[in-house]
């Protein structure tokens, strides 16, 4: 299972997404966030969905890996869906037994709802780590928020927490992987008796987990010092990032999008 979890990877390529600048990828990603977040109807929720479809076609990221990212999130699904059938009233009966009743808008918000979390999840990934290296990100962050150093703000330590953050996500969940495997040879179980035995279990897992962790930050911090890193102050960039006309194509057709699912849900097709 964790094997699946591919939050914070890069995979390196020449699509369409890969190539566009990570500071408009940035834009186009809060203009997507906005676009999912703000479809109501049937029919802006389906459109979200294609849009998200072709956004994974233009990255050219194997269907598989986009699948292996909603694997760990299937218990969040599901249990979004079962609230959804479960507690939404409506008009339509479907089904009712006893203290139990289904009703067609509670089946129809559950579909939606799937449909929003994995368009949410899918379309993130792809704009966002799968399509973009840990130090373009970085470079992208702080490009965009330099407006803030006016203010004293520390754009530069920000961004790099950022991308360190998101960097160090899969070597953890590759060291939480070994730790289980190397627990299970021992003997261990984590898989049977009660809930509180289970948590006790997972004991042996947290504290070289944690241990793992400190150790790779400190090994990091005397790199980082043995590189004589000072912070963001008068460092220059070794790749300048450079916007092309389709980038800027790429983001008004996102945000011609976005208004596209406003005006399909203020005339309410579905």
């Amino acid at each position: 299972m964790l094997k699946d979890i591919t939050l914070g990877q890069f995979f390196p390529g020449k699509s369409l997404l890969h190539r566009t600048d990570p500071r408009i990828k940035l834009i186009i990603l809060v203009v997507y966030l906005i676009m999912v977040l703000a479809a109501k109807s049937i029919t802006g929720v389906i459109f979200i969905a294609l849009v998200t479809f072709a956004l994974v076609m233009a990255s050219q990221i194997n269907l598989r890996i986009i699948a292996k990212s909603l694997k760990p999130l299937a218990f969040i699904l599901i249990f979004t869906a079962v609230i959804n059938i479960f507690f939404v009233s409506g008009e339509t009966p479907v089904f009712e037994w006893r203290f139990i009743h289904i009703y067609k808008e509670g089946l129809i918000n559950a579909a939606l709802m799937m449909i929003r979390l994995i368009s949410l999840i899918a379309g993130t990934s792809v704009l966002l780590t799968y399509t973009t290296s840990p130090l373009e990100l970085t470079d992208a962050i702080e490009r965009l928020l330099s407006p803030l150093k006016k203010i004293k703000v520390p754009v530069h330590e920000f961004a790099m927490m950022m991308t360190i953050a998101l960097r160090f996500i899969p070597t953890l969940i590759e060291e939480t992987d070994k730790i289980i495997s190397a627990q299970k040879a021992r003997g261990a179980d984590f898989e049977t008796g009660s809930l509180l035995k289970r948590a006790k279990a997972l004991i042996p897992i947290l504290i070289p987990l944690f241990v793992s962790a400190f150790r790779r930050a400190d090994e990091l911090a005397e790199a980082m010092e043995c590189r004589c890193y000072k912070g963001g102050e008068g460092r220059t960039k070794m790749k300048q990032m450079k916007s092309h006309p389709s980038d800027y194509v790429f983001l008004i057709i996102m945000i011609s999008l976005c208004v596209s699912v406003y005006y399909i849900d203020t005339l309410r097709l579905i």
